[in-house]
């Protein structure tokens, strides 16, 4: 029987952008990793009622799932948006508040592809690099909120059997101190880290909410003075950010 006693926290993670080094993508040419920390109270009685009252309101079910690209272009469920503005203008309003109030801990690593190419002859993988950074993190974020010796659950959207196993040795690998960089590590065994590989059309919350955030953080590093109203909400909750290299 497993012992170890849950957390008192959820941690989804979302990605935008690919971490490919082979063919950079000239007009995108980053890759941002976000991790959302969220108390299991908070998630509960906050951020899923807010979420789900929106989707009821809007379209009277809540089998909608709220899906970054699909909202910016206007795609499936959202075509709606591009023909009512007054529905539209309360969506986004609606879904800026409830982002802007959700009590969440926000962590973000930028990974300049061009600018890693540049400067290491065999760099990191840019997924690696940037879990690596959010992981510790998140590790002095749960250290302080006293959930040593407990297990955390971190959901992660998956991206298909052969990346998710990847991902997960990557991770594991991470949580057994096992990855060596060099510098001053932190100890990762003084909490048990589970990684959760959840399907892109599953209709959780949570990864809903980190889908939308990630996006921002790249078009903010690439494009700091075009308007993003959603990273001038993020930027206000201070976030924990790094860019690479």
């Amino acid at each position: 029987m497993d012992t170890i006693p849950h957390s008192d926290y959820l941690i989804f993670v979302d990605e935008s952008g690919d971490h490919g080094l082979i063919k950079l993508d000239s007009d995108f040419p980053v890759f941002a990793l976000v991790f959302c920390i969220i108390s299991k109270r908070d998630y509960i009685q906050s951020l899923v009622p807010d979420v789900q009252k929106l989707k009821f309101d809007i379209w009277g079910h809540d089998q909608i799932v709220l899906h970054e690209h699909d909202i910016r272009k206007e795609k499936k469920w959202f075509s709606l948006l591009r023909t009512n503005k007054e529905l539209r203008e309360n969506f986004y309003e609606r879904l800026s508040l409830i982002i802007a109030e959700a009590p969440m801990t926000i962590v973000a690593s930028i990974i300049d592809k061009k600018k890693l190419l540049d400067k290491y002859t065999t760099p990191f993988n840019p997924y690696e690099l940037a879990l690596r950074f959010c992981m510790e993190r998140a590790l002095d974020f749960l250290h302080e909120k006293g959930e040593n010796g407990k297990r955390i659950h971190v959901l992660i959207e998956g991206r298909g059997k052969k990346e998710d196993d990847q991902l997960e040795l990557e991770f594991r690998r991470i949580c057994s101190n096992h990855c060596d960089w060099h510098y001053g590590s932190r100890d990762f065994q003084t909490m048990s880290f589970e990684p959760l590989f959840v399907s892109k059309s599953s209709n959780c919350t949570g990864l809903q909410i980190a889908d939308l955030l990630a996006r921002p953080f790249a078009l903010n590093y690439l494009r700091p003075i075009q308007s993003n109203r959603t990273y001038d909400i993020l930027d206000r909750k201070r976030p924990v950010k790094k860019i690479f290299p």
